[in-house]
Order: C-alpha cells, then structure tokens, then sequence
C-alpha cells in the first residue's frame, strides 16, 4: 500500500523512523510549489538516457545523504526516485538514518515509470545506450565465461584463466565496491550524454 505524504505533515518521516511514500502527482504538485528537491538515484547511464527535468542525481552505488540534501531547506522534503522505486527506498531508508527527523524524506512511488505513466515529461537522450551499464558488465562477464569454458573444453585447459580472470573481477568487485569494468565502459561512447539527441517526452520540458 503507498503510503503519501500530506501537506498538513511535512516534516516528520514515518512511524518507527523509516521514509514515506508519495505518488508522481504529488511530487509533481511539491516541485511546482518548491516544497522539494528530488534527487534520482539511479546509476549516471541511465539518468543520461532518460529523467526528470528537476532531478539531480546521487546514484544509490555511491549513495550520500549529506549530498542527497544539499539544497534542502527548512519546510521543504528530500524526494528520492528511482526506476520503479525500489531503489529509491532503499536510499531512502539510509537518509532517513542519517539525516535524522529533521529533515522529512520521501520515495516515489513507482520511480521514473510512475512518472511516465502519469503522463508527466522527461528528458531523453536517444544517443545514450537504453542498455544499462550494469546489464552491460553482466554481458560481457557472462559471454567472457562461456568462451572461456568453450575454449577450455574444446582446445586447451588453460583457457580456464578467462573465466577464473572474472571470477576474481567479480570476488574484488564485491569486496571493495569498485567495479573496473563497469568504470570502462561507463566512459564508453555509446553510454556518454551527449547534446544531440536530447529531447522532452510526454509533454513539455520544465
């Protein structure tokens, strides 16, 4: 159940100190009356391709909550989205233990595609891969294995270091929160912003 944030309490979190829940439209009503700032997020690809005019962004990979708020005054809230909103909660939950109840925070519900579906605008860039990153490193990874276990069974065992080699990509990856590879291609051309191909969706840019 999608729990909203009314106007008449705007500076408490919920019950038992986690964030409350808001719809697109009244997110949408808050940014016209400046009773917001949202933040998406979501990872640098796919704000690029594709977000919300208003929205600035702190990806949940590198999620800080002081940063989250830069910009927040007194009276207005901390709105978080995401893609769907999971992602959104879940930093919402670390803001809200970090920041305190002094400052109310809020998930959309239903991320970006909420948004859309409301038939509210967003940014797009066509020249940015609609592939995420992340979807990307899982590709490369999963074709780099399979060859390497193709390789190993059909020519010679030793081929058996490729799949070992991203193993230990993804043990180092796991430990330390840094992924090299996903740094990679995230400076790929295909996965860069762009000025061409920018355009509004849905309805006018503002």
């Amino acid at each position: 159940m999608t729990t909203v944030v009314t106007q008449e309490n705007p500076a408490t979190n919920a019950p038992g100190g986690g964030a409350r829940e808001a719809s697109a439209l009244q997110i949408r009503d808050w940014l016209r009356n400046g009773e917001c700032v949202l933040v998406d997020v979501r990872e640098p690809d796919e704000h690029a391709r594709e977000h919300i005019g208003q929205a600035r962004i702190v990806p949940l990979s590198r999620f800080d909550a002081a940063e989250a708020a830069r910009g927040v005054n007194p009276g207005q809230r901390l709105v978080l989205h995401c893609k769907s909103g999971k992602r959104s909660a879940d930093a919402a939950r670390l803001a809200v233990g970090r920041l305190g109840p002094g400052t109310p925070v809020v998930s959309m519900s239903g991320g970006i595609e909420a948004w859309k579906g409301a038939g509210l605008p967003v940014v797009t860039n066509a020249s940015v891969s609609g592939i995420s990153v992340m979807r990307q490193v899982q590709l490369v990874i999963g074709v780099g294995v399979l060859v390497g276990c193709a390789l190993a069974w059909l020519v010679h065992p030793g081929f058996l270091a490729i799949p070992a080699f991203f193993g230990a990509g993804l043990v180092f990856a796991g430990a330390s929160g840094t992924c090299g590879l996903a740094a990679i291609l995230g400076k790929m051309p295909w996965n860069r912003a762009g000025k061409a191909g920018a355009s509004c969706s849905t309805g006018g840019c503002g």
